[in-house]
């Protein structure tokens, strides 16, 4: 891979001067084929003054099937300008796209057109296994010295899951990065303080316990994740972990506040097994400790069973299943994806403590199928969701994991994405000129040139 002679332009010190950076023209969306197809990535038109707004422009096809594409990510990004960063001369162009079922990452260039993708190199499952001992590599971070890739396990589809780094310039596996784990056993996402040296994880299952599907057995025994882990960063180790308690089944998305002096975040939980609602936490730095606050608790709906999937008949309830969470880039707003319910939320968070609802839409669930105002009624629900850098732009799709799309959508999930617009102020509202819809799914969605969910910064 080829280094500049001056930082990459898409590189910003603070998220203040990234919010001022030019809006994307372009989004790239996974495409995952729910039959025996392969997957794929696509390249949707966002520049709202062309006239092939809203649509797919073009789309690249993997070249092997049951990948199961998912969590993606940038090589490079803002860490590259911190103060120890050790490639500050790479450029944000590469996408790395793992499978989550073949443990495969494919490396795809986006340059010299962002429009036409293609394949340049493909990190194999052998080689992950070989050199840091993990399989299903799941979320990727663009890091200071490296790309960090969780993966939820072993190659024998057991446990403990954790986190492998990725050279910068020959996407080469160099190892696993924890030195010692602790007591951590289950993995999902990861993110960081990198002002304070501190890495944080969190909880879902391993591959055995996830992929067919929401085991029953597992999930009344409290038996998928439910602590936060905190980690030393540069030394690599376990330093604390953070019990939610059992019944908080499904410790999820990771997303910490963007201003590098404000040591807080806040992370999704699936579901209550007391009563199923779900619910977002704080975590904190409070005299040289990390802590944890529920702040946001949303309830179950009743519903009649006879509208239900067979999984949740027996509770006559929609749960809101909150499978993403994500923070606006001046830590101002968190949007709450409820996947089950088809609730969108918007928060004000300016007090990270205190939240105050300040938007909603419906769009899909399990029950209500609310429609987009140009489709009849949708299915699947809001679920991965991505911020433009000044916050402008919402971009939601539906897909979570086909195993568990079956089960909570068993009539079938057709996969849409769609485009809010936010307030300043606060509230949302649909934006009638986008909506892409397939007969395929769609999972995670990255903007050009960076977004809410893709940079760390060092600088205030």
């Amino acid at each position: 891979m080829a280094t500049l002679l001056k930082a990459d332009p898409t590189f910003y010190p603070s998220p203040k001067l990234a919010m001022q950076a030019p809006p994307e023209t372009v989004a790239y969306a996974v495409i995952v084929n729910p039959g025996k197809g392969p997957d794929g990535l696509a390249v949707l038109d966002a520049d709202a003054a062309s006239a092939g707004y809203g649509k797919v422009i073009s789309s690249l096809t993997m070249p092997n099937s049951g990948d199961e594409l998912h969590h993606f990510g940038w090589n490079a990004c803002s860490s590259a300008l911190c103060p120890y960063a050790a490639h500050p001369h790479i450029e944000r162009r590469y996408l790395l796209v793992p499978g989550l079922r073949s443990s495969r990452i494919y490396v795809i260039d986006t340059k010299p057109d962002g429009r036409a993708l293609k394949i340049v190199k493909t990190v194999e499952a052998q080689e992950i296994a070989n050199r840091a001992g993990y399989s299903r590599p799941h979320t990727t971070h663009c890091g200071p010295d490296g790309i960090y890739v969780s993966a939820l396990g072993g190659p024998d589809g057991d446990g403990p899951g954790g986190i492998f780094i990725l050279d910068h310039n020959t996407f080469e596996v160099r190892g696993r990065w924890e030195l010692d784990r602790g007591p951590q056993h289950l993995a999902y996402d990861f993110w960081w303080h990198l002002g304070y040296d501190t890495l944080l994880t969190s909880e879902w299952g391993t591959p055995k316990m996830v992929e067919d599907g929401v085991n029953p057995e597992i999930l009344l025994k409290g038996g998928y994740g439910h602590q936060i882990h905190v980690w030393d960063l540069p030394k690599r180790r376990h330093r604390q972990a953070i019990d939610l308690g059992p019944e908080q089944q499904m410790v999820l998305e990771l997303r910490p506040a963007h201003d590098p002096t404000r040591a807080y975040g806040f992370v999704g939980v699936v579901t209550s097994l007391k009563d199923l609602s779900a619910s977002v936490w704080t975590w904190y730095l409070e005299g040289g400790t990390w802590k944890v606050r529920k702040v946001i608790e949303i309830p179950a709906e009743p519903a009649d069973p006879k509208q239900l999937p067979p999984l949740l008949q027996g509770f006559k309830a929609v749960p809101p299943l909150v499978t993403d969470i994500n923070l606006s880039l001046d830590d101002r707003f968190l949007y709450v994806s409820c996947w089950g319910t088809g609730q969108f939320l918007q928060y004000d968070v300016s007090d990270p403590f205190n939240p105050r609802q300040t938007g909603s839409v419906h769009l899909g669930g399990i029950v209500r199928r609310a429609a987009h105002p140009d489709s009849g009624p949708l299915n699947g629900g809001p679920q991965m969701v991505e911020v433009s850098r000044e916050g402008k732009r919402v971009y939601l799709s539906n897909g979570l994991y086909n195993s568990w799309d079956d089960q909570f959508y068993p009539d079938g999930l057709k996969g849409w994405i769609v485009r809010l617009d936010a307030d300043p102020a606060g509230g949302l509202s649909i934006d009638r000129r986008f909506l892409v819809q397939s007969e395929q799914r769609y999972h995670q969605i990255h903007l050009e040139g960076g977004d809410a969910s893709s940079d760390s910064y060092c600088f205030a």
